[in-house]
């Protein structure tokens, strides 16, 4: 088992979320000790909400979970990478597949990530 270092960030460590087919950057997020084992417990992503300061099973609003095919640790022990089959196609609450949906190229901005769904319908 790989221990982690939560000490060095206030508890918390940053969470990559990867399309593990794809490549493809889905989401930053930060998880505490009890959502890292809720994750390796589950095998789907828990995450630490900072702004509703609680833990957070991604897509328990939404339908739109991770399914943890994969963790990658960083060499300080200190950041992680899931590698994750994202179910329903979004990971972004704004409703995009990515958080990254925008692109700063040559000066111009533009959308990047398809959007998914409208984030008024689901999350009434």
């Amino acid at each position: 088992m790989i221990d982690l270092d939560f000490d060095k960030q206030g508890g918390l460590v940053p969470a990559i979320a990867q399309d593990a087919r794809s490549g493809e950057i889905l989401m930053l997020a930060y998880m505490n000790e009890n959502a890292w084992h809720k994750t390796l417990e589950t095998g789907e992503a828990h995450y630490w909400s900072r702004s509703r300061h609680s833990l957070w099973h991604k897509g328990e609003s939404s339908g739109h979970v991770q399914h943890v095919k994969s963790i990658r640790v960083d060499c300080d022990s200190d950041t992680i990478v899931l590698l994750v089959e994202q179910v329903g196609g979004a990971a972004c609450h704004m409703g995009y597949r990515s958080c990254f949906y925008r692109e700063l190229k040559d000066g111009t901005v533009s959308e990047c990530s398809p959007k998914i769904f409208d984030p008024s319908e689901v999350y009434k």
